[in-house]
């Protein structure tokens, strides 16, 4: 029986060799080989912005016009003819509902106006021959009282007959649901075989190209927003855009505490836009109220970390840093707003990526 060979010893070394380059180049050794080396990270001492503060929110977009397209018949959906995304016109039908109901209301109605006209003639017949009797002294006055009173409620019959025929007619017409304007469906809230009821929506439309950035303002910063010199609206490209009109609303939601802010964009703005996208309104140079002495740390750019929701900063503690997260505000220029987690006067990094290298020292 054979034993197997000893590895050969040559050429175990290239291998050993290539892997000690590899640990070498890893992150973790060149994190490492930085602690050795002692890594030096430059810090500053957090300033305050007292001049003017910014104040930035999330808002959504909505059409300026915008319309729930509600049934106004009762019966079966037979046909929906639009679909979610779809362009309409003025009057274009976009659902038919069951008329077999309101067809047969509209032949009741024909038949009570026919009714009723035949009762008219009847009451004017009697009228005039009770009037030539009572000519002749046959009948009593009360007689012919009585036959005029008559031929009246039968022309009051024969109206309403003729209203209950147009109502009927009326809602005939509502079995086609129409589009009260050229513009997009948004959504649609009803199929084919589904119940349609007076008041229940069909479909939802809005005029493309007038949109509006809606934004919830708290209440407490209501007067902060309003003595902004500038607004302006970050649209999901990047592109910051002013608003061609805008106005708050005078109530506040008493749930929320909030007043909402409708900012209108400029129809070059909103072209290649569409309802219920996030954007951020941004509101500058807005003055502080003088008795809210409230102190606005601002930071570098350099200085934060940002990583996918999370915002931080490297806060000098002893002999090295601690990362702390923060609440960024407004930018201006290179500098940021911290809104909560850092206070005023504390050291942090200048260089948040150099602060996170193992070994890095203030």
């Amino acid at each position: 029986m054979s034993t197997p060979a000893a590895p050969d010893r040559r050429a175990v070394l290239p291998w050993l060799a290539g892997a000690l380059l590899l640990a070498a180049t890893w992150p973790g050794a060149r994190a490492q080989s930085a602690a050795a080396s002692g890594l030096t990270v430059p810090t500053l001492t957090v300033q305050a912005s007292h001049d003017a503060a910014g104040l930035e929110l999330d808002g959504t977009l909505e059409p300026q016009r915008q319309a729930v397209v509600a049934a106004q018949a009762a019966g079966s959906v037979q046909q929906l003819t639009v679909r979610a995304g779809d362009r309409v016109r003025t009057g274009q039908v976009i659902a038919r509902i069951d008329a077999r109901s309101a067809e047969a209301g509209v032949a009741q109605s024909e038949a009570g106006v026919v009714q009723a006209d035949a009762n008219l003639r009847n009451a004017r017949t009697q009228l005039e021959r009770t009037r030539e009797l009572r000519a002749q002294g046959y009948i009593s006055q009360a007689a012919l009282d009585a036959a005029e009173n008559q031929f009246r409620a039968a022309e009051a019959g024969l109206a309403q007959a003729r209203a209950g025929r147009r109502q009927a007619t009326l809602g005939q017409d509502f079995t086609s649901v129409a589009a009260p304007f050229d513009g997009v469906v948004l959504a649609t809230h009803l199929d084919a075989g589904d119940l349609a009821a007076p008041g229940r929506p069909v479909a939802t439309l809005y005029l493309p190209g007038a949109l509006r950035a809606t934004v919830q303002v708290p209440a407490s910063q209501a007067a902060q927003a309003r003595s902004a010199r500038q607004v302006e609206i970050e649209l999901p490209d990047g592109r910051r855009v002013a608003p061609v009109r805008r106005a708050d609303l005078p109530g506040a939601d008493p749930v929320a505490q909030t007043v909402e802010w409708r900012l209108d964009l400029a129809p070059g703005d909103a072209a290649d836009l569409r309802p219920g996208r996030t954007v951020r309104v941004h509101f500058t140079g807005a003055e502080l109220a003088p008795t809210g002495a409230r102190s606005v740390p601002t930071v570098p750019a350099a200085a934060l970390l940002r990583r996918g929701e999370l915002t931080a900063v490297y806060v000098v503690r002893e002999n090295g840093f601690v990362l702390r997260q923060v609440r960024a505000g407004a930018s201006h220029g290179g500098s940021t707003e911290v809104l909560a987690g850092l206070k005023t006067g504390e050291r942090i990094a200048a260089d948040a990526v150099r602060a996170g290298l193992a070994g890095a020292r203030p």
